[in-house]
């Protein structure tokens, strides 16, 4: 441990050394060094040799030691924060509020000498060329060397064509025969413009000195390089005269407008990095004229004016041709016009003011470009975002609609973690694009920039995690869904409850919900903590809240600890018919404290885990019914024995049945005699919630059979018995009086059954 203290405290020194405060401080006396005392008073030692140093400490305990080197830290980080104003955000913001309306105003007050100085620069260049005949020599032979880059550029390409044996206007099908023609056919003109670059350079070195080649090169690469890359990445993804070979969604007169103009704008922003270095090599800076200002504002003008004229096309563009749209595509299809002119807008005011505050050297890459060219592809990034999701997307797992919801969920999904994906290779690259370290920005978050990037990345991956872990276990809910062939609000739809879902399907609604909140909880803290902001104070209140709501709502722990154990026992699934309690319904819905059962009548009872002292499931695994039927006494039970059997074969070899039976119906003879005649029984085992439509056809066959085979169902009679009468040979007046009489008695029997007391259930 005493090492780790010397070696850090002579690194101190060492700094403090060369320091210009060392000059002011007091000087170690000699007899110090010899004192007794092991803690001797901290003071700086500019003026003692290593040895002198190491004699010291290793008289000094630790805790000196540790007080010392604190001391010195502590001079150290209060001369830094000296040497720097600290100022409060309002000065911050009229600080850059000067600097970007500063140049607007001087470069309107400059416009008076703009043609003047631009006029000397052209008479500059024109003499040190040897006045107009140089001038036009120049250009002669910059045409000729073009004309010779051209040619060898043409020679070259055909000559690939034919070696290929390739046509180039074959039709395609598919996307990705449709991208692989285009990528080839860009290769091709990349490689086009490789060698024209190659003969411009070996041709312009032979034909021109050191003075002209300065002024050619950039002139080459701004005016005719850059327009023509710009016009390959177009004709790439516009394809404006082959529709069928279009990767956005815009009709022919918007593609074609929007290639043109794209090639103009790159052809006036190389315009402006031409002029502004022409000038600065011909004796006059960018800050005299402020041409650059003006040439650089009618670029951002430029693109509002496309995007107002163009709204409708871009808005093509931004929808795609995908029918699997949200509220949301569409809001951007239609927004996307005006993001693009508030882009130009803002990149316009970020320019204006990183030049007010003295930082050209941002500037002079390009990187205001390149960041607003990151900014307008976001409709070419969405449209190959979404062609991409297209072919990588699962195939829909099963038929119907339930299979079909899953499909486009998950396709969203994937779109939406790509859209995320994309954003943060955006902001990584226009990171670059300013000279920035992901690494450092990552690292060390010393300024507010520095937290807000750390923020958003933090944020994007977050939100990546969180689609994700949505995406998987909603097509896990979908499969086990799709594969008992219900729907996610169909349980409990069925009389007296179905076969319910999957042990599966009822615990991943709750692992859902569980890994949302955690991914929202554990990213939110992070992003904030990113910010500078300190999260312990955070994660202690979070305790603390904790510990009020264990004791203070000691029922709802004990829901949710019940609700856990439930679960893990499989007690009952979604679409399960319980009962609990008497409280009857199918298992409709469940959450972190309570289910809810949807009685086959309608109502919904909310049932905390915790008030759950026993429950019965009537839809596990399988169901046995029994029938009964009433015949009268004269009938023979064997023939209604092979009624049931008969109709029990004939169901199993139905199709609409056969798979809902685990056994066959069948008789078990006569279950009792009652004052009617003999009732018999038959019974069956199906699955559950399909027992219900089983009975109804069983129902409707046994009454088809029985009235086929010359068997009635038993019904109740009434007979009157009169002693000594001979009943087979009445007279019709012997008849009417017996039948006065028994419907006088059948009379007094109902009369009697109302007048006597209700009873209620035992």
């Amino acid at each position: 441990m005493p090492r780790i203290f010397l070696i850090l405290l002579m690194m101190t020194m060492a700094s403090l050394l060369t320091s210009p405060t060392t000059a002011q401080a007091q000087t170690l006396p000699t007899a110090s060094l010899t004192s007794p005392d092991p803690t001797p008073d901290p003071i700086a030692p500019e003026d003692m040799s290593p040895e002198a140093i190491n004699a010291m400490v290793a008289r000094m305990s630790d805790d000196s030691v540790r007080a010392l080197l604190l001391e010195r830290l502590d001079a150290v980080a209060q001369k830094d924060g000296a040497d720097v104003p600290q100022r409060t955000l309002v000065e911050n913001a009229a600080a850059l509020w000067t600097a970007f309306s500063a140049q607007p105003l001087d470069a309107v007050r400059k416009l008076p000498v703009l043609f003047v100085r631009q006029a000397e620069a052209f008479a500059y260049f024109t003499a040190s060329f040897g006045g107009l005949a140089g001038v036009l020599t120049l250009f002669g032979l910059t045409a000729l060397v073009l004309l010779i880059g051209f040619a060898v550029e043409y020679a070259v390409r055909t000559w690939l064509v034919k070696l290929r044996n390739t046509n180039p206007t074959a039709p395609t099908h598919s996307l990705r025969d449709t991208v692989t023609f285009l990528f080839k056919r860009f290769l091709s003109e990349i490689f086009g413009l490789i060698v024209f670059y190659i003969t411009l350079r070996t041709v312009g070195r032979l034909m021109f000195d050191a003075p002209q080649i300065a002024f050619v090169a950039p002139f080459v690469g701004y005016l005719i390089w850059m327009p023509r890359v710009a016009a390959a990445f177009s004709r790439f993804m516009m394809a404006p005269e082959r529709q069928d070979l279009r990767l956005v969604n815009v009709s022919d007169h918007w593609a074609k407008f929007i290639h043109r103009h794209i090639i103009g704008l790159m052809l006036l922003g190389g315009t402006t990095l031409f002029i502004v270095d022409f000038n600065f090599k011909n004796g006059v800076p960018a800050g005299e004229t402020r041409i650059a200002f003006w040439l650089d504002s009618g670029v951002y003008v430029y693109i509002a004016i496309i995007a107002w004229i163009a709204r409708a096309g871009f808005s093509d563009m931004m929808r795609g041709a995908d029918p699997d749209t949200t509220e949301f595509d569409e809001m951007m299809a239609r927004g996307y016009p005006y993001f693009a002119m508030a882009v130009a807008g803002l990149m316009w005011v970020t320019v204006s003011t990183l030049v007010g505050l003295g930082k050209v050297a941002l500037l002079i890459g390009g990187a205001h470009y390149m960041t607003m060219f990151l900014l307008l592809m976001t409709p070419v990034i969405d449209t190959a975002i979404r062609g991409i999701v297209r072919h990588l997307v699962p195939p829909m797992i099963g038929d119907g609609p339930v299979a079909q919801e899953a499909y486009v969920a998950t396709k969203r999904s994937y779109v939406r973690i790509g859209r995320v994906i994309a954003l943060g290779v955006l902001l990584s690259m226009i990171a670059k694009t300013w000279n920035l370290s992901l690494l450092s920005l990552l690292q060390d978050r010393a300024g507010i920039g520095d937290n807000l990037f750390s923020f958003a990345m933090t944020l994007i991956v977050g939100y990546v995690v969180y689609e994700a872990v949505s995406l998987w276990i909603n097509r896990r809910l979908a499969a086990e869904f799709t594969a008992l062939g219900l729907s996610q609000d169909d349980a409990g739809g069925d009389e007296m409850g179905g076969a319910g879902g999957s042990r599966l399907s009822t615990v991943l609604p709750l692992t859902l919900v569980s890994a949302q909140a955690t991914i929202i909880v554990i990213f939110a803290l992070l992003a904030i903590g990113n910010l500078g902001i300190d999260i312990t104070p955070l994660l202690a209140g979070a305790g603390i809240a904790g510990l009020a709501i264990g004791f203070g709502a000691q029922k709802l722990v004990t829901d949710i600890v019940s609700g856990v154990f439930f679960l893990v026992d499989d007690a009952f699934r979604t679409g399960e018919y319980v009962e609990i309690d008497g409280t009857m319904g199918a298992v409709e819905k469940i959450s972190i404290r309570s289910m809810q059962l949807r009685h086959h009548r309608g109502p919904v009872h909310t049932i905390p885990y915790g008030e759950i002292p026993k429950l019965t499931n009537y839809s596990r695994d399988w169901v046995i019914m029994k029938l009964k039927f009433t015949v009268p006494f004269d009938t023979d039970p064997n023939k209604v024995k092979k009624i049931f059997k008969k109709i029990g074969q004939e169901m199993l070899q139905d199709d609409l049945y056969k798979d809902d039976f685990l056994q066959p119906f069948k008789s078990q003879g006569v279950f009792d005699i009652d004052d009617v005649g003999m009732i018999m029984r038959g019974k069956f085992m199906a699955k559950p919630g399909k027992q219900f439509m089983i009975r109804k056809e069983i129902y409707n066959r046994v009454k088809s059979e029985f009235a086929a085979n010359g068997i009635d169902f038993a019904r109740r009679e009434v007979r009157v018995a009169i002693p000594g009468m001979d009943h087979e040979n009445m007279s019709d007046a012997e008849k009417s009086a017996v039948s006065a009489a028994a419907s006088e008695a059948a009379q007094q029997q109902v009369e009697a059954g109302v007048a006597a007391p209700a009873k209620g259930p035992d």
